[in-house]
């Protein structure tokens, strides 16, 4: 898609929100780009330099493109595409994906169509090394080319310069005619910075069918979170971690002991500063709600207490972030009457919390995705689908 196919841009909304002393204060303004009517799925990844990268689903008179735009000294970029006219998977809970290597390559994923069943879907990776003017040919991530589910993909660069995926693998699930066979499956890899992926590992061979994955470093390790699946359906959050070439047995946080014969679509969120990991999830055991968070002192290797943080009636989608004081701000969508909010609260290492605080009104629907949350500098970062609006992509500061 070239520049002159990207006239007529509609605008979009801001949602603006400055942290000041443990309160978010929301704003609103509107501004020409970056994200135009229809824009879906945002996803946000703060750089080392404090910029941040953005991608988001944009509709197209052919279908669909994958746009970036970058956050420098307060302002948006003019949108870039990294692909288009392809035979996108388009969900409202898997979401592409963008990072940014150490020697400044960007990868990015996406999912693409891989038969005629619905989920059948593939994920592909392509490169950058010109900061997304140009993007290499695209590959497949995973080595298995069955039409199944893969997706839910979590990217994590390293210090080496390559960068550690995850992703959720259905190639054991049959996938004919849309009915279920073996279970999914939690797989890692390393890509290269020219998108090239090697090392593929089996890390858990029974996981939670389409709930999102996460992935952070804590000192030397790699610390990963998921929804866990056992016989009896028991669907808790398990942290492992990749170290000296390998991934270590699970731990389960809480646990809930949630059995929930179904996919709840809602995976946890992980933020790490050194050796102090946060994890946020959501759970319904006993068909009692609740958005939790646990940390870690010791790199993910043990967890304290689960600590509730929602207002009474979550709808989960959660993410974290570590902030600059040393407490963790957290982010959940909770049920107002029949709309919904993006709620906001912090907690600090001694599991005390801040009040919950507005960020943005919302919808309950599935199409309204999930709101996503980064940290750069003394700015919070928000990004979210408004579905009221026209499905636009919002940000917050």
């Amino acid at each position: 898609m070239n520049q002159d196919q990207r006239l007529h841009r509609a605008p979009w909304r801001l949602g603006m929100a400055t942290l000041m002393a443990m309160t978010l204060a929301c704003s609103e303004t509107a501004i020409e780009e970056p994200a135009v009517a229809g824009s879906e799925a945002p996803n946000l990844f703060a750089a080392r330099d404090g910029r941040v990268l953005m991608t988001w689903m944009e509709p197209t008179e052919s279908g669909h493109a994958l746009l970036v735009s970058v956050r420098s000294e307060g302002a948006w970029s003019e949108p870039q595409a990294i692909a288009a006219d392809r035979e996108f998977f388009v969900n409202w809970a898997d979401f592409p994906s963008i990072v940014e290597t150490q020697d400044g390559t960007w990868l990015a994923h996406w999912l693409e169509m891989a038969g005629s069943s619905a989920y059948a879907y593939h994920v592909m990776v392509a490169a950058s090394r010109d900061g997304g003017e140009t993007w290499s040919e695209s590959r497949r991530l995973h080595t298995d080319e069955s039409p199944t589910e893969h997706g839910f993909v979590s990217m994590l660069p390293m210090p080496d310069g390559q960068t550690m995926a995850l992703w959720l693998d259905g190639r054991n699930t049959g996938g004919h005619g849309g009915e279920h066979g073996g279970a999914m499956q939690l797989r890692s890899a390393v890509l290269r910075t020219d998108g090239v992926a090697r090392d593929e590992v089996l890390v858990d061979e029974m996981i939670c069918d389409c709930c999102q994955t996460a992935l952070v470093r804590a000192g030397s390790a790699v610390v990963a979170a998921y929804r866990d699946r056992t016989e009896e359906e028991v669907r808790d959050i398990a942290v492992r971690r990749y170290q000296d070439g390998r991934w270590s047995d699970p731990v389960h946080v809480g646990p809930d002991r949630w059995v929930f014969p179904a996919c709840p679509v809602n995976g946890p969120s992980l933020s790490a500063r050194g050796d102090t990991v946060a994890v946020a999830w959501f759970a319904a055991p006993n068909d009692s709600a609740r958005v939790s968070v646990a940390i870690s002192t010791d790199g993910g290797q043990t967890f304290g207490a689960p600590v509730r943080i929602d207002d009474g009636s979550p709808m989960g989608r959660v993410d974290i972030e570590w902030l600059d004081n040393g407490s963790a701000l957290a982010i959940w969508l909770e049920r107002v009457g029949t709309e919904g909010e993006i709620r906001a609260r912090t907690i600090t290492l001694s599991g005390d919390t801040g009040a919950s605080q507005l960020v943005a009104r919302t919808s309950q629907a599935r199409s309204s995705g999930f709101p996503r949350m980064v940290t750069t500098g003394n700015d919070v970062i928000f990004a979210w689908t408004d579905v009221e609006r026209g499905i636009q992509v919002r940000e917050g500061l």
